[in-house]
């Protein structure tokens, strides 16, 4: 190492005085949890204000139901006639009137039931009543359901059977074909049967049966019983219309089936009771009118009122929860209306909008799957049957509304006898809490407004701080990479402050160790060519003495090392001399295509064993920089190809126009590049030689060379593998990319 380098051991810094310390991630992260905290505070509020006002309303609604239950305590004459004393209910057998909304047409279409139909009941072997063969279900069953509209009762029956047979026009009997039999308790209390068996389908009467309950002869014709009769492809269907004054509570229909056309024998019977046995009868329970009434006069419009008897089946029902919005809007509303103010404007037209694609609003419609309900299931209901006032929340079947009820016993001589139901939506709620997160929204708006201004004014207090530490930075710094000058010292305790300070300790190094790197090309030169010299004459000299056959074989391999090595420090002295060169080289502007030409056409007669081609796609191109330099680009490239490429082979040479830059391609049919060395290749000191491949000694410099030639002219270089379609390797490519200093003629 020459004598004049030397260095200088670091001491290490002397303490400094504990100072606090405000960086740039304290600063943001202050700034952004002021931010997030206001938001968040102003959520948990309106959230805390929300749970209030559902402890509100929910006690409010088990008031209601407390106050409308104390309207139907001890008035005993409002059940009896509901059936509400029964002991225990069977589906199937005690009926329900669904409340109809319009009244029926005695068409046999059914089309009128269609909003029904969910509500209605299947009837097949578990209601068998007779039969006198082994039952198919697909062979008969019906489907029936009753309601009521004004002082009418409705039944509809839709009946599946395999052979439709009805009275013959000569038959007195009713009993041997199809018939439907009706039994019911009339008002005082006297039980009664009637046979619907027509002769043809079409308008239907019912025969009041004689009093025996084994007879099936009819003894008058009952025209409050109307109906009609429509033959079906699956069987038939059968609507019926009576007047509610007929019975009282107990009913039963029972269709028995024959099929046989010879003996006309009854097949099934099914029904759901049986129809001639008078304490076999089911009931039919009714909306009670008195009690609607009673709930109505209430007028309790922002609810929904049920009643129920202690079977949970509904006896009367006021309301509608779609309605219920749980608190006045109109006050607010006309507010909204007086002030017409430019921020008003803006509200309604722009930031409403934009809230309320997070903010949900309470729905106009959904789904409620107790609209049309017969009884009613809920822990808050039995707990209410059982004595215990109770209430439930729970969310409608298509989740987009929240449904409070509130249940509370009815009692009768201390008995609970039903039970009173009052729901209501949280709708009204759900638009006191938007009403409030419209404001809190305004108020973060404005935080936001004011935060995110104060953090640009921040961000670019340092944005500025930082470009003019980089511009400081670039300005120390000359084109030819030498030190030229410092970044002065600021006062700023922050990270850019200390970014500044290791900015020059690392200028300061990097010079240190830039000069020492410019020198060492001429001390290795200096060095070790003179000892070189001494020990080459010194060779030459024993050469010329007399020599043993031995001595004279060691003479020749040490001067064939002196050679190499002279060859090495000529190769590693190359790209110093290359980069000062180019320092200082001035550009011109020549002409690319005829020097490509040119130069190819010398490789040709230079190196016979190969096969030059050159194709020239472009346009006469004008580049600048260096003729020279770049030709010598050129000879590394092709030295590399000629050296890799068998003999015989081509080397082609191809310059095209692509876009706006311009491909220069050199492929030879060389052997494949390792895929970890492809990349590598144009750095310093890097070969993928052997050391048995050439006699010459190669330090990886030729492409390094060539690399900054290129870089020189503003282009981009690399080398890669050629490849056919089906894998097989075709050779290598070298591209040079140009771009910007490329102008056509």
């Amino acid at each position: 190492m020459p004598s004049s380098v030397s260095y200088s051991v670091n001491k290490p810094p002397a303490k400094r005085p504990f100072r606090l310390r405000f960086g740039i991630r304290l600063k943001l992260l202050a700034l952004s949890l002021f931010l997030f905290a206001i938001p968040w505070l102003g959520y948990q509020y309106v959230w805390e204000l929300e749970s209030y006002l559902r402890i509100g309303q929910e006690q409010t609604m088990v008031g209601t139901a407390r106050a409308v239950a104390t309207a139907l305590h001890e008035r005993p004459s409002l059940f009896d006639t509901q059936s509400a004393y029964l002991t225990d209910v069977k589906p199937g057998t005690d009926l329900y009137a669904h409340k109809i909304h319009d009244p029926i047409r005695l068409d046999g279409n059914l089309d009128d039931w269609l909003d029904y139909q969910h509500l209605s009941i299947d009837y097949g072997q578990d209601h068998l009543l007779d039969f006198a063969a082994q039952y198919k279900p697909d062979s008969f069953h019906f489907r029936h359901m009753v309601g009521q509209f004004g002082a009418y009762l409705y039944a509809m029956f839709e009946v599946t059977d395999e052979a439709v047979l009805l009275r013959s026009k000569d038959s007195l009997r009713v009993d041997r074909n199809d018939y439907l039999q009706i039994a019911m308790t009339d008002p005082e209390g006297t039980f009664k049967r009637y046979v619907v068996a027509p002769q043809e389908a079409g308008w239907v009467n019912a025969y009041l049966l004689s009093a025996p309950l084994d007879s099936m002869r009819p003894v008058a014709l009952e025209t409050q019983i109307q109906g009609r009769w429509l033959n079906t492809d699956q069987g038939y269907n059968i609507e019926l219309r009576f007047p509610l004054s007929m019975m009282h509570s107990k009913i039963a229909f029972a269709i028995t089936d024959v099929d046989d056309p010879i003996n006309r024998q009854m097949r099934y019977r099914i029904g759901t009771a049986n129809p001639n046995k008078s304490d076999a009868l089911g009931t039919v329970l009714v909306p009670s009118p008195e009690i609607e009434k009673i709930i109505k006069g209430l007028k309790y419009s922002n609810a929904r009122v049920w009643v129920i008897d202690k079977h949970k089946r509904v006896l009367a029902r006021s309301g509608s929860i779609h309605k219920s919005v749980g608190l006045s809007t109109t006050a607010y509303t006309a507010s909204r209306k007086k002030t017409a103010s430019w921020w008003q404007h803006m509200e309604q037209q722009w930031l409403l909008p934009i809230y309320y694609q997070i903010l949900t609003k309470p729905p106009a419609e959904f789904i409620d799957d107790l609209q049309d309900a017969y009884a009613l299931q809920g822990q808050d209901i039995n707990e209410a049957l059982s004595g215990t006032p109770a209430s439930l929340w729970r969310l409608s079947p298509d989740n987009k509304a929240v449904i409070l009820s509130a249940a509370h016993p009815i009692y009768i001589d201390d008995n609970v006898m039903g039970a009173v139901v009052v729901e209501q939506t949280t709708n009204g709620i759900r638009t006191l809490r938007n009403r409030a997160l419209e404001k809190l929204f305004h108020v973060i708006l404005a935080v936001m407004g004011l935060g995110t201004l104060a953090l640009f004014l921040f961000a670019s207090r340092m944005s500025f701080r930082i470009r003019k530490l980089r511009n400081q930075t670039e300005a120390a710094i000359d084109s030819h990479g030498k030190i030229v000058a410092t970044i002065p010292n600021g006062n700023a305790r922050d990270e850019i402050g200390d970014l500044a300070t290791t900015f020059n300790i690392v200028l300061g190094k990097l010079g240190q160790y830039n000069a020492y790197l410019q020198n060492m090309s001429a001390r290795l030169s200096h060095e070790l060519r003179t000892p070189v010299a001494i020990v080459k004459s010194s060779l030459e000299n024993l050469q010329l003495s007399t020599q043993n056959p031995e001595d004279a074989q060691y003479i020749a391999r040490a001067q064939q090392g002196i050679k190499r090595l002279s060859t090495i420090l000529n190769n590693m002295s190359e790209a110093t001399r290359l980069e000062q060169a180019i320092q200082t080289d001035e550009r011109e502007v020549f002409d690319l295509s005829a020097l490509l030409e040119g130069y190819v056409a010398g490789y040709r007669m230079t190196y016979p064993s190969h096969k030059f081609t050159f194709n020239n796609l472009s346009d006469d191109t004008r580049l600048s920089g260096s003729g020279d330099l770049f030709g010598q680009m050129l000879d590394k490239i092709i030295a590399n190809a000629l050296e890799f490429s068998p003999a015989k082979t081509a080397i082609a040479v191809t310059f095209e126009q692509v876009g706006n830059q311009h491909l220069l391609c050199i492929d030879n049919d060389g052997p494949p590049l390792p895929q970890d060395m492809q990349g590598k290749l144009f750095d310093s000191m890097v070969s993928v030689r052997g050391e048995q491949a050439s006699t010459q000694p190669h330090l990886g410099l030729g492409l390094y060379i060539a690399k900054i030639i290129a870089q020189f002219h503003g282009a981009d270089i690399h080398i890669e593998n050629r490849q056919a379609e089906t894998g097989k390797h075709l050779g290598v490519r070298v591209t040079l990319k140009i771009i910007s200093l490329i102008n056509r003629v």
